[in-house]
């Protein structure tokens, strides 16, 4: 057992760092991310829940503009185009399912195609 800040953390983009621990069939992540930090427009095949534990994270998810605030969440499906913005300082959760294996790799770039039909 081990506290998620105790995982040595993967900068996703720059302002978002996240704390992943992956399992056999899915990815836990605690992510801390700054306000103004940008995730580019992508789609992977993992499904993804995002959870809003504080802040403000503006989401375009298939097309359609969400505010997720303090206690929401959004069920992401596999292969569904979104992105986000944070309006404030932000700390998530995100799950993803199957495991994300270029999530194990923290020297690997997540977002090595920006905005490309590529599974980031």
């Amino acid at each position: 057992m081990k506290k998620i800040k105790d995982l040595q953390p993967k900068s996703i983009v720059p302002g978002i760092l996240g704390h992943y621990a992956h399992g056999e069939l899915h990815t836990f992540g605690y992510v801390l991310i700054k306000k103004g930090s940008i995730v580019p427009e992508h789609q992977h095949p993992h499904e993804q829940i995002t959870f809003i534990v504080e802040g403000q994270l503006d989401m375009v998810i298939d097309g359609k503009a969400y505010s997720l605030t303090a206690g929401f969440i959004h069920i992401i499906p596999s292969n569904v185009r979104h992105s986000a913005v944070a309006i404030t300082d932000c700390v998530v959760i995100d799950t993803f399912s199957p495991v994300r294996e270029d999530y194990k790799n923290l020297e690997s770039s997540a977002f090595s195609a920006v905005g490309r039909n590529e599974e980031n």
